[in-house]
C-alpha cells in the first residue's frame, strides 16, 4: 500500500536511493532553491508527477507534522531479509556489522539510531515486528533519508535471528548498563552484530540471555543512563574506530 514521507532530505534521498516515487506534492508559493530545487530536478528526470497544492492539504496529511513544503507518496516499503544484509556484507568483502533494536518506541530514537547505522556502513539493521515503533514517514524524517539506502530486517523472533547468526559465527554484543565490561574493552573488529535496547527496560531477559557477550559505556555522572539512540551511536563508532585501526594495521 502507497504511503507518504516528508521533509526535503527524505524525498531527496528516495529519490537517489531508488524506491519508487508516484508523486512528489509542493506547497504553493514555496521558493524553488537548494533542495527544493534538486527534489524538482530529480523528479522530472524519472519523470515524477509535480503537484503544486495548498499548504493546509500537506498539513492534512502529514498530520501537522514538519513537512518542509514537500511530501510524496512512495511505493510501499520492501523490507529486506536478515540473508540479503549478510549477502551484501559479503559482496563487500567485509565481516558483517549489523544492529539489533531490541523493542525501540521512540520513532526519533529509531530515526537517529538508523541515520548513525547508514552513516557509519553497516550492513543492515535488524527491527522486531511486533511492540517496536515501525519505519513509518516520522522515522523517515528523523533519519534524514538514511532509511532509503539501508537494508532493514523485520524479524517476528530476535533471539531465533540471534542464534541463526551466531551460528554463521557473527559475534552479538548487547549494550547493557549493568554489564561488567565497558565498551572500549570488548573486540569489535570481526562480524558483529550489536543490540540496544527499549529506552526504558533495555534489552529483553531472552535477547540478553541470548547475546555473547554484554557492553557498558562509563557513567560518571548523577544520570546513570543515556539515550537510547546516543549510547547506540557511541557504541557503534567504537566498534568503526576498532575497526579502522585493524585494517589500518593490516595494510
Amino acid at each position: 500500500m502507497p504511503e507518504y514521507i516528508w521533509g526535503r532530505n527524505p524525498i531527496l534521498e528516495t529519490l537517489h536511493a531508488g524506491r519508487r516515487v508516484k508523486k512528489i506534492l509542493l506547497a504553493e508559493g514555496i521558493r524553488e532553491a537548494g533542495a527544493i530545487t534538486s527534489i524538482v530536478q530529480e523528479a522530472e528526470r524519472q519523470k515524477v508527477l509535480l503537484e503544486i497544492v495548498p499548504r493546509h492539504r500537506l498539513d492534512q496529511l502529514s498530520r501537522n507534522a514538519v513537512h518542509q513544503g514537500c511530501l510524496a507518496l512512495v511505493e510501499e516499503r520492501r523490507y529486506a531479509t536478515v540473508d540479503e544484509i549478510l549477502a551484501y556484507a559479503d559482496s563487500r568483502n567485509e565481516p558483517p556489522f549489523l544492529l539489533i533494536l531490541d523493542a525501540i518506541q521512540d520513532v526519533n530514537n529509531l530515526g537517529s539510531l538508523m541515520r548513525t547505522a547508514e552513516a557509519a556502513g553497516l550492513h543492515g539493521v535488524v527491527i522486531p515486528e511486533h511492540r517496536a515503533a515501525e519505519v513509518n514517514a516520522t522515522v523517515v524524517k528523523s533519519a534524514a533519508g538514511a532509511t532509503e539506502h539501508l537494508l532493514i530486517a523485520q524479524e517476528t523472533n530476535l533471539t531465533r535471528t540471534i542464534e541463526e547468526l551466531k551460528r554463521q559465527n557473527i559475534w552479538v554484543a548487547g549494550l547493557a548498563g549493568e554489564a561488567k565490561t565497558l565498551y572500549t574493552q570488548a573486540n569489535l573488529t570481526g562480524p558483529l552484530a550489536l543490540v540496544v535496547g527499549n529506552e526504558g527496560k533495555g534489552i529483553s531477559r531472552l535477547v540478553r540471555e541470548h547475546c555473547d557477550l554484554l557492553i557498558k559505556l562509563p557513567m560518571y555522572g548523577h544520570i546513570n543512563s543515556l539515550n537510547a539512540a546516543v549510547a547506540g551511536s557511541i557504541a557503534l563508532y567504537e566498534a568503526i574506530r576498532q575497526r579502522d585501526a585493524l585494517a589500518a594495521k593490516q595494510k
